[in-house]
């Protein structure tokens, strides 16, 4: 599929399933049983279509090759406004509801070890990294690699090196107050960040390299997706090899992955783009089921903010870890649904210029 418009349909295809697969996923985290989540057969299919996160990030770094907007000053603003919205998130979700409600649910604080209305429970939920963080503090650095050179090479090294060393430095830590935090955020290997810079930037790192190869190739798809398909073949060949040899350092913890599960990882989303690429062949891009993907890649950022804050508000409706896999289909479905409606109409708020927030 060749690319238009500045933006590559394969791409924005994949981008714009794995933003569908993350109202199943975290619909299934929050509210399917430890039980459900683990030993069902749609449990397991949905824990694993989570790992679906990486495939977002490599197409951040793919896409932003393309932005137009790749001045210094242009890039720090958009990093510091994806970290501002990950952080309003994380406010809204928790912080909003922890106090309205008069306190999280007692039982998903228990997973994590919390009492409700403290001092530390607001600090950690306001403070907890995700998917948002990581691409806000991504962006900031490739704002200050870029000052310094645009050689595709930098990118591949930086991402090939964070992989290698992320399990090593992983829960390192200078006990100093804030300087501490800023350590979680780069190395954490605990749940307070999810998706810490070592070793989940080396995905957006890794895209940026593929995108300057797309580019250096004049746009040329068809070769990028046909070199695509034998480096992912390559990568989950040596994944494997790696992870066989210890599963527990390589893999053991996804959200805190080893230079193997980082691989195996890698060459999957990657071999994804490319099936990607054979399945959009099949569509009109003009058909409603094409443009209704288009339509999630394209509002990626509102999405996750609207799912995010449903799921976790619809806690105090239908309880944390408590239903079986078929109910959680059910809730899926309306969780699905509330987001979409919810999201069509901030944009038509957007649109009549009631809600306005600047990137």
């Amino acid at each position: 599929m060749v690319l238009t418009n500045n933006r590559i349909a394969a791409i924005d295809f994949t981008r714009g399933i794995s933003v569908f697969f993350l109202v199943i996923v975290h619909t299934m985290l929050i509210y399917g049983t430890l039980e459900t989540q683990t030993k069902t057969t749609i449990g397991q299919i949905i824990i694993w279509l989570g790992r679906g996160g990486a495939m977002y990030l490599i197409a951040m770094g793919i896409s932003f090759t393309f932005s137009r907007r790749q001045s210094f000053y242009a890039v720090i603003k958009r990093g510091l406004y994806i970290l501002f919205i990950g952080y309003s998130l994380n406010f809204v979700k928790f912080i909003i509801p922890e106090f309205l409600f008069g306190g999280l649910p007692h039982r998903f604080l228990n997973a994590y070890h919390l009492k409700t209305q403290t001092l530390e429970t607001t600090l950690f939920f306001l403070g907890l990294g995700d998917i948002l963080q990581l691409a806000g503090i991504s962006l900031l650095l490739i704002a200050c690699i870029n000052q310094i050179t645009n050689n595709k090479w930098i990118y591949f090294l930086l991402g090939l090196l964070i992989i290698v060393v992320s399990k090593e430095l992983s829960g390192f830590k200078i006990n100093i107050l804030g300087i501490q935090y800023i350590c979680d955020l780069f190395f954490s290997n605990q749940y307070n960040v999810y998706f810490p810079v070592f070793p989940w930037s080396a995905f957006i790192f890794l895209g940026v390299f593929l995108g300057k190869q797309l580019k250096e190739i004049h746009n040329n798809t068809q070769i990028f997706f046909k070199n695509l398909a034998l480096q992912s073949l390559g990568l989950i060949i040596l994944g494997l090899l790696l992870v066989f040899s210890n599963y527990k350092y390589h893999f053991g913890d996804y959200y805190h992955l080893g230079p193997g599960g980082s691989i195996i990882l890698l060459g999957t989303m990657m071999i994804s783009f490319w099936i990607s690429n054979q399945l959009i062949k099949l569509f009109n891009p003009n058909s409603k089921f094409f443009r209704s993907i288009i339509y999630l890649s394209k509002n990626t950022t509102s999405i996750y903010f609207i799912q995010w804050t449903l799921i976790n508000w619809g806690m105090y409706v239908f309880g944390f870890w408590s239903f079986d896999q078929w109910n959680v289909l059910v809730l899926i479905v309306l969780f699905t649904v509330l987001t979409l409606l919810t999201n069509i109409l901030y944009r038509k708020l957007q649109s009549l210029r009631i809600i306005q927030l600047k990137k």
